[in-house]
């Protein structure tokens, strides 16, 4: 096991709280010096104040988070094995492509041992390029060659700085969104001081580096603020067409490093057509913005090797049919209250049907079975029926992939940032029903409630999709943990905006009677400026305490058993054992593996589930035929796995598997009426015995306190 120890000396980092920015629209300018006769002049220092502390924050932040990393496992004078195992599961399998390039004689060397690689799954050879989203290793591995920094850089240094840089980028986008918002770059501060204070909730990159949605969301961060600007009205046309570039090149490098990206980008599209049908976005600019997404996908799937995960998602289908019904039903937008909604009801039916017609269509054609696990995983959670399946189960047992706990409400309570959310919410809320409700009347009742409405209720369009963008994303994070770094980090935005907004204020103090434009300045100033000396004043102490705490790293059983797999076992020695430890074997000594963490592909989940029979009750004959069957030559054990206490009952990993083949399982509790005894004991506690049946298939090579290791004999 992996454990982080208190370090005996202690030194002391500094690290400064400051925050990013960019873009105008500002009526900060007119409220600063009095007497001031050019404007002009003022809004250029605002912008030049703003940009500069929002390129200062953006750095600062990345600094802080990559001091944390180092202080945390003294990451600078541990050994080279014990920095690879320090990257956990997935993490260490991703990295190991970019050390696999870096290895090779030559970048087309390594490029072509990409394409043709039979080492992440033995007796196959697999194009990674296709299966997994590592372009971002060739592109870093390249880079790393090409630079004169060899001498002066590590290349475990140059992709971690590279990852916290993104960490800069990062922020400075959330900035950027949150002052266009706002107009103000009061609010960008705001924002990223709340995305730093509550790092908890915000990001992981500092103890999960090589993660997929670390290289993902700085992209998708960029897209939503140059999306934010695209929707402002009256663009001029190079401006137009230079944030359509930028929207486009962000969608697709977003789309390129996370697998995951079709299911935030239909999150995405879900928003463009409500605010569509809602005639609170411009259609020919959600046109737009469905085209870049279709577009993006597609180049992506090129590059991937025409992945067909990409052609058979749900994204696709659904663009194409928006886009389609669209087209059929002109007059959408026309007629009474009720027959609007009506229309909206009829549009939202066909666009529908059209959807899964279309992606049931594409899914037959390509034999595409990949991401069917995902949607047996989301009929179980959501109660459409208990399922027994091991893969479907795997994830609902994860806690990763469960409810948000409540506890991370007290600690974004804590901030003041949930409470801020929650007021901005409400009043951004009621304001986009009214406006609805609006749109969707026909003229003579605009007419009659126009006067009222139209000056005291106005919901710009970059409003409207910030704020149904977080609407959805925060059932998205409601329903499943591990998405709610997406949610939160844009929590900070919407929130920040809100208090530093005028048309927010001027709506809520018109609402109470008290409006007054000197009020408006004072509360959109005063609220924000009150709230971070409330977060410096609360959490700069402790911030200075979590950078004085130096801890080291300290696992020393894996370090034992890599170092032994390097020094026992052939260079072409296949190794199975469970999907994480897998990944750093593969990272640490460069064998052959049987599985691993990449769980997105029909073929890979079969496999793991048929190595995962280790740790069920199974005989020592149908282990090692199913081990053989993928070629393994050691199978390693995990005490941690066979004797698991983390899970309750029903979620251990033998549980899911006893389930799966129709066992009863172990321990006190109910079964199902069907589940039946099993004829063999579980494999992982009897083979160490060492009894004649098992000593016959399987020998020892290997021990300590964590893992066993065997040597699988040559006969069938």
């Amino acid at each position: 096991m992996m454990y982080i120890r208190q370090r005996k000396e202690v030194k002391t980092t500094e690290v400064v709280d400051d925050l990013p920015a960019q873009e105008e629209n500002g009526k900060l300018e007119n409220k600063l010096p009095s007497g001031c006769t050019n404007g002009r002049f003022w809004k250029i220092l605002s912008f030049t104040v703003g940009g500069t502390t929002a390129l200062g924050i953006g750095l600062l932040t990345s600094v802080y988070l990559a001091t944390l990393h180092e202080n945390d496992l003294w990451f600078s004078n541990i050994k080279e094995v014990e920095r690879e195992i320090s990257f956990r599961t997935e993490c260490g399998l991703y990295y190991s492509y970019y050390k696999q390039m870096l290895q090779a004689p030559t970048v087309m060397q390594g490029f072509y041992g990409l394409i043709y690689d039979n080492k992440t799954e033995s007796m196959k050879t697999i194009n990674l390029l296709q299966r997994m989203n590592i372009y971002q290793e060739v592109f870093l591995s390249i880079l790393y060659r090409a630079l004169p920094i060899q001498k002066y850089l590590e290349p475990v240094y140059f992709y971690i700085y590279t990852l916290f840089g993104l960490q800069a980028v990062y922020v400075t986008a959330l900035y950027i969104t949150s002052w266009l918002l706002s107009g103000t770059w009061l609010s960008g501060l705001l924002a990223a001081f709340w995305y730093i204070t509550n790092r908890i909730d915000t990001t992981r990159v500092e103890f999960t580096i090589p993660l997929r949605e670390n290289w993902a969301l700085p992209f998708f961060a960029i897209q939503i603020a140059a999306i934010t600007y695209f929707l402002r009205p009256n663009l001029q046309s190079l401006s137009e067409r230079l944030t359509l570039l930028a929207i486009f090149i962000s969608t697709f490098l977003f789309s390129l490093t996370w697998q995951f990206n079709q299911f935030m980008m239909l999150m995405q599209a879900l928003v463009l057509f409500i605010l569509d049908s809602l005639d609170m976005l411009p259609a020919v600019k959600a046109t737009w913005l469905y085209g870049i997404q279709i577009s993006g996908l597609l180049l992506v799937c090129i590059l991937q090797f025409f992945n067909s995960m990409i052609l058979g998602s749900l994204i696709i289908s659904f663009n194409l049919s928006v886009i389609i019904v669209r087209k059929l039903q002109k007059n959408l937008k026309t007629g009474n209250f009720l027959n609007r909604i009506r229309k909206l009801l009829l549009h939202l039916f066909i666009v529908f049907c059209l959807t899964l017609f279309l992606n049931n269509i594409i899914k037959k054609i390509l034999n595409l079975k990949s991401d069917e696990h995902i949607f047996k995983f989301l009929k179980a959670k959501f109660g459409f029926g208990a399922t027994r399946d091991f893969d479907a189960n795997l994830y609902l047992c994860e806690e990763a992939f469960g409810l948000l706990p409540f506890n991370t409400f007290a600690r974004l309570s804590d901030t003041l940032l949930f409470y801020a959310y929650i007021f901005v919410l409400s009043i951004t809320v009621i304001a986009a029903l009214v406006v609805a409700f609006h749109n969707l009347s026909d003229s003579t009742i605009q007419q009659s409630m126009g006067k009222m409405g139209k000056c005291t209720v106005d919901l710009k369009p970059e409003t409207a999709y910030n704020l149904i963008h977080t609407i959805l994303f925060g059932f998205l994070a409601l329903s499943t943990m591990r998405m709610k770094y997406l949610w939160t980090s844009h929590m900070c935005v919407f929130a920040s905006f809100g208090l530093c907004s005028r048309e927010i204020w001027e709506l809520l103090l018109k609402l109470v009677h008290l409006y007054n434009p000197k009020r408006i300045c004072i509360m959109r100033y005063s609220v924000p400026i009150l709230i971070l000396l409330y977060l410096c004043y609360k959490f700069w102490p402790g911030m200075m305490d979590e950078l004085s705490e130096l801890r080291e790293f300290y696992d020393p059983d894996t370090v034992e058993l890599m170092n032994w797999i390097n020094s026992n076992t052939p260079r072409k020695a296949v190794f199975a054992g469970s999907m994480q430890l897998l990944a750093g074997v593969k990272l640490c000594t460069g064998r052959t593996l049987t599985n691993h963490p990449h769980y997105e592909d029909s073929s890979l989940r079969e496999r793991t589930k048929a190595i995962y029979q280790i740790y069920a009750k199974r005989s020592p004959e149908e282990v090692h035929a199913l081990l053989k069957s993928f070629g393994t030559d050691y199978v390693i054990l995990e005490d941690s796995i066979c004797y698991e206490r983390r899970h309750r009952r029903g979620c251990r990993l033998r549980d899911l598997l006893d389930i799966a083949n129709g066992h009863m399982m172990d321990g006190p509790g109910e079964n199902d009426p069907d589940l039946k005894p099993a004829d063999h004991p579980r494999f992982c506690e009897e083979i160490k015995r060492n009894l004649p049946p098992y000593m016959a298939h399987f020998t020892r090579v290997f021990q300590n306190k964590t893992f066993h290791v065997y040597k699988l004999s040559r006969n069938k």
